[in-house]
């Protein structure tokens, strides 16, 4: 499996942002020529990781997150959502259904809506360091005609 093309994005945590990188990684994911369920997948858990960004990573404050998109020879597209936030204690805990410590209009679904629409959500975080969430998808490689 080698990359293919790569791209890479740094926003603010600001909740305006969530669908510009929403948007733009599906923009550059749509070179693999995905289904409309497949780049509503990756919008869907993209939108997620963001958010919590700036929900929780973040909270109260302003700061950054970083986002690289990786394509492969293969249909996989990998994506990586960094912040320099909070981070987790318990990565676990963190991922049950329906934990939020958030509280208020949160559900707490934010991973189970990651997990349900990617192929493999994996989570590393450093308390007072960040969190990185790394999405992958397989999508369907499609042969296109010529002419």
């Amino acid at each position: 499996m080698n990359v293919v093309n790569e791209m890479k994005l740094d926003i603010l945590s600001r909740s305006a942002n969530e669908s510009f990188a929403r948007v733009a990684v599906a923009a550059f994911v749509a070179q693999l020529d995905p289904t409309i369920e497949e780049i509503s997948d990756i919008k869907t858990a993209v939108s997620e990781a963001v958010t919590n960004c700036i929900v929780h990573g973040y909270a109260e404050k302003l700061g950054r997150i970083y986002i690289t998109v990786r394509l492969t020879d293969t249909g996989a597209v990998q994506i990586k959502i960094r912040d320099a936030g909070c981070g987790i204690s318990n990565i676990k805990q963190a991922m049950e259904p329906l934990f939020t410590t958030a509280g208020g209009e949160r559900a707490g679904l934010g991973f189970a809506v990651m997990q349900s629409f990617m192929d493999k959500v994996s989570v590393r975080s450093k308390v007072g360091s960040g969190t990185t969430v790394t999405l992958t998808k397989h999508l369907a490689l499609r042969v296109k005609a010529n002419g």
